[in-house]
């Protein structure tokens, strides 16, 4: 179901963040999305930050999440809710991605996100 994972960090200067991820930490930075998103990959972890702006989707476990990348959200969403996962009320657009955000059994906040 699952085709790739990231944890997601909400950020407020997304340049800032980015050189540190990319110089200071020397991570690979795998993809960007003008200033709005960024993958970066360090051993065993791949980080996507994401501009954390007014407009912007937000995780409601604060300013990090986990990312799910799905095929078909609905699909995936049927399935994790025939395992009792329960998911926000409305999917979320935000330019190239639809996202579906829930939580784990500590509050912990988790998302799947499907490319359009």
């Amino acid at each position: 179901m699952f085709q790739s994972s990231n944890v997601t960090i909400m950020v407020s200067d997304f340049e800032k963040v980015l050189e540190f991820y990319t110089q200071a930490l020397g991570f690979k930075l795998r993809h960007r999305h003008e200033t709005a998103w960024a993958e970066v990959e360090g051993p065993g972890v791949v980080i996507g930050l994401h501009s954390g702006g007014k407009d912007g989707a937000k995780p409601s476990g604060g300013n990090y999440s986990i990312g799910l990348q799905v095929e078909h959200l609905e699909t995936a969403m049927a399935t994790l809710r025939d395992r009792g996962i329960k998911f926000a009320p409305h999917i979320s657009e935000d330019g190239p991605v639809r996202l579906a955000f829930f939580s784990d059994s500590e509050g912990n906040a988790l998302y799947l996100c499907q490319s359009k």
